[in-house]
């Protein structure tokens, strides 16, 4: 049985550790706020992220990181992106010295441009095959109602790779494991992005076509981003990749795409952060990502638009118009 700690008790942390007590885990998690703490301990729910869902009696909640974190083979990170490396440094003297660490979390550190397992490595002071990624097409409210679902787990350790795939599968959840670190994680952050884009034509009222053409190509910038930073380009083709990326787009329980949406239909970005309530991570790494592509000589239109948009104020309009006025070219050739 793994003793497993996840440290953030929100939609995905709350669904992940689901995911390990049902697939047998020894699962403690970490939570901010007292009267979550409360529900989990007492009634075996999280009513503040998934009102009205039963969680494993198993699971058990505690707001104090030493006892959460006391004798946690696996180390879950679901926080957001950007407080990570202050919760981190905050917590990595709790955390067993041979424990793997793993992050949900799907974004680029501002101002670093790092990636967040690099950031983990970094805080915690630990080489990077302690640290493995978990992305792929994962809506935490469908998973919370335990449906079907599957999942990429990344690590340059195949070993603790495979680890991490034993200790989350279950019978409607099915990881599959690869080494390819970078490319899991480029995959994860940029689709945000593109869903951002996808939501913003779906606001704008713009169908299925634009849609379509939107996700295809925002694959397309995903797998030039990764391959330039030595991803391998099939990753793109897996869960991590095309698939996180249709579900991240097309499901309106997405909030990057949801985010997307309300811009499209005219709230300004500080109005859409107020009505949404929960972190977007597409809003905050899509600088990063562009950064990130520019360093590596990578053309990246749809990206590039979506940081006018969100960073400039460039209406959504004005947006979907300057991607359909470039210059046309030829396809083939263009994925990678």
């Amino acid at each position: 049985m793994a003793r497993v700690a996840v440290m953030g008790s929100g939609s995905m942390g709350t669904a992940y550790a689901m995911i390990m007590a049902d697939a047998g885990g020894d699962v403690r998690m970490w939570a901010r706020e007292p009267e979550v703490v409360e529900d989990i301990n007492n009634n075996h729910r999280n009513e503040m992220y998934h009102p009205g869902l039963d969680l494993p009696t198993t699971l058990t909640c505690s707001n104090d990181p030493r006892e959460v974190l006391e004798g946690a083979e696996i180390v879950i990170l679901a926080i957001p992106s950007q407080t990570v490396r202050e919760n981190l440094t905050a917590w990595k003297d709790l955390i067993e010295p041979d424990a793997l660490l793993v992050t949900l979390m799907k974004g680029i550190e501002q101002g670093t441009k790092l990636r967040m397992s690099q950031v983990l490595a970094e805080v915690a002071d630990i080489p990077i095959d302690r640290v493995a990624v978990v992305s792929g097409p994962n809506l935490a409210r469908e998973i919370i109602q335990r449906q079907p679902a599957a999942t990429t787990v990344a690590c340059v350790d195949e070993a603790r790779s495979q680890q991490l795939q034993v200790a989350s599968a279950n019978g409607y959840f099915r990881p599959y494991f690869t080494t390819d670190v970078v490319g899991t994680e480029i995959g994860g952050a940029v689709k945000n992005v593109i869903a951002l884009a996808n939501g913003m034509a779906v606001g704008k009222g713009f169908g299925e076509n634009a849609q379509a053409a939107l996700i295809t190509r925002g694959l397309a910038e995903m797998s030039r981003l990764g391959v330039a930073l030595g991803a391998n380009p099939l990753t793109f083709l897996g869960l991590a990749g095309i698939g996180d990326l249709i579900a991240t787009c097309s499901s309106p329980l997405s909030r990057n795409r949801t985010f997307g949406e309300n811009l499209g239909k005219g709230l300004t970005v500080d109005e859409t952060i107020a009505v949404t309530k929960q972190t977007c991570e597409g809003v905050k790494s899509c600088l990063p990502i562009l950064e990130m592509a520019k360093d590596a000589g990578v053309e990246m239109p749809i990206t590039e638009q979506v940081v006018n948009v969100v960073h400039h104020g460039m209406d959504p309009g004005e947006m979907l118009e300057a991607l359909m006025s470039r210059p046309v070219r030829e396809e083939q050739g263009q994925a990678v």
